[in-house]
């Protein structure tokens, strides 16, 4: 890429865009255009629809070094949300760094469910008290907060770094005073007394076999125990199935994001706690069944 990006002929943005592109779609990237201008947003300083009516500015070296790490990175793999330190996550930016997983679309449809039963509790109670278990980068923390001003949510993370991101989220979107940040592998060290109506969790549920298929892209760069939960992909789940029946209120929920290839083992997991009465698995936006969800009888 240097040697070419050298070349007498003017490198303006439209033309770095054109070649890049090229580049990334020839490295395997799934949307090297979307690469290419989120990348070259980044390294000029801009808005990525500042870009579009730039095509015809001349690129400054500053900005053209910068690209050119950022593309070769790329290339090789990293994704864009590490390169840039941010993701999209339910209309909000969130900061992203390789301690915590690259939010992803099918966690929308858990937020979705959690914020129609938290504004459920809320009504009826004024107020409603939220536990995030594995909050990673805090996307559903802070978009409980944020949507639902009268819950008070506990964050949950057994990695200490991953919740110094989720608290940084909270702060950035100005919700940190709703969320308590717990270092925590599940509810272990969580205070004994704190009971939730609400229970929400991504948790890792990618089997070891299943890891070792996974693109390079996420399994050479995110972080491995936000993933793998043992051979199974069920293990971490079950324990929080049955930790969760001791923290849930009479009538509280227990929401879980799920592989659709273990949905069913999870169900039975619960079937087996006389303590839930089960409810219909929820499906993602493409289709999957993917949000396990039970109810406290």
């Amino acid at each position: 890429m240097a040697q070419v990006m050298s070349q007498t002929e003017s490198w303006t943005i439209g033309r770095l865009l054109t070649w890049t592109t090229d580049y990334l779609k020839q490295h395997g990237s799934d949307s090297p255009r979307l690469d290419a201008e989120v990348l070259l947003a980044k390294a000029r300083g801009c808005k990525r629809i500042e870009l579009y009516t730039a095509f015809d500015a001349v690129a400054d070296d500053t900005t053209r070094t910068a690209f050119r790490e950022l593309v070769r990175r790329r290339a090789l793999g990293e994704p864009v949300a590490y390169l840039v330190g941010q993701r999209e996550f339910f209309s909000l930016s969130f900061r992203v760094t390789p301690d915590v997983l690259i939010p992803r679309p099918e966690t929308e449809s858990l937020v979705v469910r959690l914020l129609d039963l938290g504004k459920t509790f809320a009504d009826s109670s004024h107020g409603v008290r939220i536990a995030d278990v594995g909050t990673g980068s805090g996307i559903i923390a802070v978009c409980a907060a944020k949507h639902i001003k009268q819950a008070a949510i506990t964050a949950i993370d057994c990695s200490a770094a991953a919740l110094a991101i989720a608290h940084q989220n909270a702060v950035d979107h100005k919700v940190a005073d709703q969320i308590e940040f717990v270092n925590s592998d599940l509810f272990a060290s969580v205070k004994t007394e704190n009971r939730y109506q609400l229970i929400a969790s991504n948790p890792p549920y990618v089997s070891q076999a299943e890891f070792d298929t996974l693109p390079p892209t996420v399994r050479d760069f995110e972080p491995r125990g936000a993933l793998v939960a043992g051979s199974h992909g069920t293990e971490v789940i079950e324990r929080l199935i049955v930790q969760s029946a001791d923290r849930l209120e009479s009538g509280g929920w227990l929401l879980i994001e799920v592989s659709p290839m273990i949905e069913l083992t999870v169900n039975e997991l619960i079937s087996k706690q006389q303590t839930y009465k089960p409810a219909p698995t929820i499906k993602d936006t493409a289709g999957h069944l993917r949000i396990v969800q039970a109810r406290k009888c």
